[in-house]
């Protein structure tokens, strides 16, 4: 894919051309699928939301964006990967919400459940972290949600950030060790 075909697609669209969203589809569509791919293998077994869904969904609202000057190709799968986890983080306080059961006991029977909301409990308290991590270190949070959720390699979270590969190796060392001290103390 032509890096620049795809930023001047996106400068287009940013500019209110909508007609170039049924080029620049094809264009973004693989890469965006890996991405929700990369997401998706992190939540539970049986997750109701398939790829495809993630991709769509957020492909919709990133095309509706309003005033967003996409800076180049790095930039919008960076926001992608931002929307998908955002939209993976709805899914799962609602699956939480729906499986509490209003303090109903676990049974065995109900044990792939349990599994399921530990899962969706465990992407809730990581995003409550990483909120944390924001408000200390707010170029450290965004290296963890290209890496982590986004499942952008350094170079990838490097361009889309602006900033170098070796300056993202040391931002997620440090991030990730921050978020495993935090994560251990809860």
């Amino acid at each position: 894919m032509s890096s620049e075909k795809v930023t001047q697609l996106l400068s287009d669209l940013a500019g209110g051309n909508r007609a170039v969203v049924d080029e620049l589809t094809p264009l973004v569509y693989h890469e965006l699928k890996r991405i929700a791919g990369s997401q998706l293998r992190s939540e539970r077994p049986g997750h109701t939301l398939q790829a495809t869904a993630l991709v769509n969904e957020a492909y919709l609202k990133l095309i509706d964006q309003r005033g967003v000057s996409w800076q180049n190709r790095a930039h919008f799968f960076g926001i992608a990967s931002q929307m998908m986890r955002r939209i993976l983080l709805d899914y799962a306080k609602a699956a939480r919400r729906d499986k509490r059961g209003g303090g109903a006991h676990k049974t065995s029977l109900d044990e792939a459940l349990v599994v399921a909301e530990d899962r969706a409990s465990d992407l809730v308290r990581i995003d409550e972290a990483l909120t944390r991590l924001e408000q200390l270190d707010p170029r450290q949070a965004k290296v963890v949600e290209h890496r982590f959720f986004g499942g952008l390699t350094v170079e990838e979270t490097a361009e889309a950030m602006g900033i170098s590969a070796p300056t993202v190796k040391r931002e997620w060392a440090m991030a990730r060790a921050w978020l495993h001290r935090e994560l251990g103390a809860e």
